[in-house]
């Protein structure tokens, strides 16, 4: 029994070995196997898609040639100009990297001193050089603080220079709501503008920490180690690092591709929860809380395979990286450092003894640890860098998004697999039609269309010819069933939607004012609803007062909320502490505060009693506002001089009301 005792011991390193080799294989290939296996069944009873656009030849993530591209795409947007407080971080980051580096090298050799002095039982130098020990760390823990404030600091300076510009591009214009509409490929707008954001500024700014601190110890250290030990220490671990990061590079591949995914399904998780609490009242109607927690669960279960996926990759790639770009790396360290060592006829080691020797091999061995582990550094940077092409594309993607279309380019994949872009659907048949091939003309106190087709963003052709005029002082009321048009007519009069052919005649943007069904509240205070989208400074150059904002609660009969606590600069939760009633009459005052030429107003005064509604028609006309009204109460016909009525078959009426005509509607 002993012999075998002391065999096993004997090859204890290789047993080891084996067994270590053996769970590292085992746990790379059931990462592989399990992911092929696993479906949750939350998925399998319920499937869904998120609206998205689908390009089979779409490019995938990767640290190449395409990554440094959008990276310098990216770089004017972080760094607005050379000489700004950003390049002044930068700067400062390098010369806290430099501080960092030179006070690791001179603790290596200090540390070196006070253990050789303790080695020697030399009391006195020992106190001397512990107190010149002692008396530098204060100096080095500023150093390492000041690294740490810049990078926080960058990439706060980062993120906010990239939000302004990315905000500066969704909120021009009708942007933001041709992103959401017109446009599908991207679904989760709002994960891009936060999360992504967020993520992609802190692992830019990491990763020019990770890269600069180890090329600048490789630099120091290679050149003390190759004045004082010769060049062919340092070459090994150099030839080291060039094998090591092509091999490791080539292997993480995948990671740009698998961060992509984690963002959009994080968004898309995301994006099922707010779709969930926007339309809470008609779930709660339908009793479909258990539906509804079905989708979220598949929703979520597609991100936790995900993530489970993404997580066995990056403990396989642990693996590897531990492996080649620590262990290894400390294995080849030990190797180059002995070679000096062991040559008899080395210029500063062969004549010195036993203590000089040891001594030598602290300071020298432990800059070549220091070495190999800033070489280890460098290789495991990679990861970080393959992960940072996963948010370069994503946020190279929203760019070029919004580019498009403040340029009124938008593209959209329908439910057949057409896709429409600015030249045209798979309807169009003539270079006349298609998006944005009509003609928009600004004329005040009058709205013409002449042979404009009514077009949905899928090509649904809705109406194919619409001809009508409108003047001042003339009010119109447009009715006809659901789908027919009517929101399709006013979408396109606010500019929301392109017109496919025709010409349109119109005021401009700030001449012409919508107030749908359910009017928007803002978030700020009982004046900020009357005034929206204006602030109080807008309110004080156009000449208007509290008191008239007063003369406008009175007309819709609200004077009331003037007399809570605060009056208009009360502060409330607008949205839930007003009825349906209430605030369709705040959207009134908000029309008569704004007086524009003409107004749009959908279903506007459902909640409103006739004669409260009666007041507020009449001030219309008396103010000259001109109304396009759609409604189906009869008591509205006396108060518009023509109708537009569609049938909901490609055909439409405008006339003028007279007696003879019947007034439909309920």
């Amino acid at each position: 029994m002993a012999p075998a005792l002391s065999k096993l011991a004997q090859n204890q390193s290789a047993i080891v070995g084996a067994a270590g080799m053996t769970a590292a294989l085992w746990i790379i290939a059931y990462g592989k196997i399990s992911n092929n296996k696993r479906k949750s069944a939350y998925e399998e009873k319920i499937q869904y898609t998120i609206s998205e656009k689908k390009d089979k030849k779409s490019s995938k993530a990767h640290v190449n040639s395409v990554f440094f591209k959008q990276l310098r795409q990216l770089l004017p947007i972080l760094i607005p100009r050379f000489w700004s407080i950003e390049t002044g971080l930068l700067l400062l980051i390098a010369g806290a990297l430099i501080g960092r580096s030179v006070s690791d090298i001179w603790m290596i050799q200090n540390a070196t001193v006070v253990e050789s002095t303790i080695i020697h039982m030399n009391r006195a130098k020992f106190k001397t050089a512990l107190l010149k020990y002692l008396a530098a760390l204060p100096a080095i823990s500023v150093v390492t603080n000041v690294l740490k404030w810049s990078l926080g600091e960058l990439k706060l300076r980062f993120r906010t220079n990239l939000t302004h510009h990315l905000y500066n591009q969704y909120l021009n214009g009708y942007t933001y709501y041709k992103m959401s509409n017109l446009d599908n490929r991207i679904a989760n707008a709002d994960q891009l503008l936060t999360t992504d954001i967020d993520k992609f500024c802190e692992s830019a700014t990491d990763l020019y920490s990770n890269i600069s601190k180890p090329v600048l110890d490789i630099f120091i250290y290679v050149y003390r180690l190759t004045v004082n030990l010769g060049g062919k220490t340092p070459s090994i671990l150099m030839l080291y690092l060039l094998f090591a990061g092509v091999f490791l590079t080539r292997l993480r591949r995948p990671t740009g591709r698998l961060t992509v995914e984690e963002q959009k399904l994080e968004g898309e998780f995301r994006y099922v929860n707010s779709r969930l609490i926007t339309n809470s009242e008609e779930v709660a109607f339908y009793q479909g809380n258990v539906r509804e927690k079905l989708t979220l669960l598949a929703s979520y279960s597609k991100l936790r395979s995900h993530l489970r996926k993404f997580l066995e990759f990056r403990v396989s790639m642990g693996i590897i990286d531990n492996i080649i770009g620590k262990y290894f790396a400390s294995i080849v360290g030990f190797y180059a450092v002995s070679l000096p060592f062991f040559s008899e006829n080395h210029p500063l080691l062969s004549g010195e003894n036993s203590g000089q020797r040891l001594q030598a091999y602290y300071t020298y061995g432990r800059m070549l640890v220091k070495l190999a582990e800033a070489i280890g550094r460098l290789v495991l940077a990679g990861r970080e860098m393959s992960r940072l092409a996963g948010f370069t594309a994503r946020m190279t993607e929203l760019i070029k998004v919004l580019s498009d279309l403040n340029k009124g380019t938008y593209e959209r994949t329908m439910v057949n697999g057409n896709s429409i872009t600015q030249n045209g659907g798979p309807n169009a048949t003539a270079s006349s039609f298609g998006p944005n091939k009509g003609i928009m003309c600004f004329e005040d106190n009058i709205i013409r269309f002449e042979q404009v087709p009514l077009v949905t963003p899928n090509g649904d052709i809705l109406l194919k010819e619409l001809t009508f005029e409108v003047k001042s002082g003339t009010n119109v009321l447009v009715c006809g069933p659901n789908g027919c048009g009517k929101s399709s007519l006013f979408r396109i009069l606010g500019e929301l939607w392109p017109t496919w052919g025709g010409k349109v005649t119109k005021p401009s943007r700030g001449k012409l004012f919508y107030i749908p069904q359910r009017p928007y509240m803002t978030l700020g205070s009982l004046r900020d609803q009357i005034i929206y989208p204006h602030t109080r400074d807008d309110m004080r150059r156009l000449g208007k007062s509290d008191e008239d904002l007063l003369h406008f609660l009175d007309i819709v009969q609200l004077t009331y909320l003037e007399q809570r606590e605060n009056g208009l600069d009360a502060i409330e939760d607008w949205i839930d502490v007003l009825s349906g009633g209430e605030k369709q009459r705040i959207a009134m005052a908000r029309l008569f505060y704004h007086k524009p030429q003409f107004a749009i107003l959908d279903e506007c005064t459902s909640a409103v009693s006739v004669d409260v509604e009666g007041k507020m028609y009449s001030y219309c006309r008396e103010v000259g506002i001109t109304l396009f009204t759609v409604s189906h109460r009869k008591s509205l016909w006396v108060h518009h001089d023509y109708y537009l009525q569609f049938d909901g078959r490609g055909s439409y009426e405008f006339a003028t009301i007279d007696q003879d005509k019947e007034h439909f509607g309920s």
